[in-house]
């Protein structure tokens, strides 16, 4: 089984920085791609140089980066990765086994680099959603196959929520499952607001999202 680490990078060099070498050594056999959403000659010199591949969109938007570096990555297994996320410890093992059982895809259990309860609480309540519907944040290292992948056609090219999106199709495509052990998110978007505000925030654009507001790209989002 190949693996393919997929990373959407714009205007983060400190992550890859921080990141990108550790990821790299927690899934040794892994191709990865790194796809900016505009020219960076500092993080690709900085991806290159540590033996991943680079390619850039024409414009910055997660869902399509995304859908590049599916489309340039060779492997069997695509792992869609945040540049601020931390695989655990050879994460190819714990993949391996969950396509060993069947399952088509899924995510990893999310722990944050934060101290604050709140968030850890919140962490809990994402392990137990991911468990009982599949459904997957973009921060929890979302992988499955490429057969599915290709047939749920990639993610959706949205401002947001295209994680939530192709999680919940995936999970009407077959069996996923939650990984563990849990991957390191940085916690620095709930630093400004604050962990309870900001977390309430994202919940009312959940509900929002679910309630059928659509967040389709436009050209103005570019």
């Amino acid at each position: 089984m190949s693996i393919s680490v997929i990373i959407p990078y714009f205007r983060d060099l400190s992550a890859l920085e921080n990141y990108l070498e550790s990821n790299r050594k927690r899934v040794p056999t892994a191709d990865f791609w790194v796809v900016g959403g505009e020219e960076d000659s500092s993080a690709q010199s900085l991806v290159e140089g540590l033996g991943g591949n680079w390619w850039q969109t024409e414009q910055p938007g997660r869902g399509r980066q995304m859908n590049v570096g599916a489309e340039k990555a060779q492997g069997d297994v695509l792992l869609f990765l945040h540049a601020d996320t931390l695989l655990p410890e050879r994460a190819d093992r714990v993949l391996e086994e969950a396509f060993a059982k069947g399952f088509v895809g899924g995510g990893f259990a999310r722990r944050f680099d934060s101290s604050s309860r709140f968030l850890r609480l919140t962490c809990r309540w994402a392990d137990w959603r991911g468990r009982r519907s599949g459904w997957f944040l973009g921060d929890q290292a979302i992988f499955c196959s490429r057969e599915v992948f290709t047939s749920l056609g990639g993610f959706a090219d949205w401002v947001a929520f295209e994680d939530l999106d192709f999680s919940r199709r995936m999970a009407k495509r077959g069996q996923t499952t939650l990984l563990w052990p849990p991957v390191l998110s940085s916690a620095r978007r709930f630093v400004q607001k604050g962990p309870v505000r900001q977390t309430l925030a994202d919940c009312w654009l959940t509900l929002q999202w679910l309630g059928g507001r659509s967040f389709v790209r436009r050209n103005s989002d570019d």
